[in-house]
């Protein structure tokens, strides 16, 4: 049974819940690069970027086409990548939330006076 790694990334994807939250981790990154947005903990996004950028590298440190252990290794790397990926678009999203509130007020304030 040979999968590739493509249809294993998939899996792992959908497994977590990480599809329903690529938009989230896009708008995460937008606010990010903006000036006075969202301060992540980099670990929980510089690492995922890294496995993102192994898995779709030819290059691999054990190669697929060594039975099971090939593919393990990119298996074992997503597990790793996807939950923090996914607690810190859930850490966004609060983030988001309690800006936008913020924000509502300020502008009621500046009504009301």
């Amino acid at each position: 049974m040979k999968l590739s790694k493509i249809a294993l990334a998939k899996e792992a994807f959908k497994h977590k819940g990480f599809i329903k939250k690529i938009p989230v981790i896009i708008r995460m990154i937008k606010s990010v690069m903006s000036k006075g947005g969202y301060k992540p903990e980099y670990k929980n996004v510089i690492l995922p970027g890294l496995v993102f950028v192994y898995l779709i590298s030819p290059l691999d440190i054990l190669p697929d086409w060594i039975p099971v252990i090939g593919v393990l290794d990119d298996l074992a790397l997503l597990a790793l990548a996807i939950p923090m990926l996914v607690s810190e678009a859930e850490k966004f999203v609060a983030w988001e939330a309690s800006s936008t509130m913020n924000n509502n007020k300020i502008a009621e304030a500046e009504i009301i006076s």
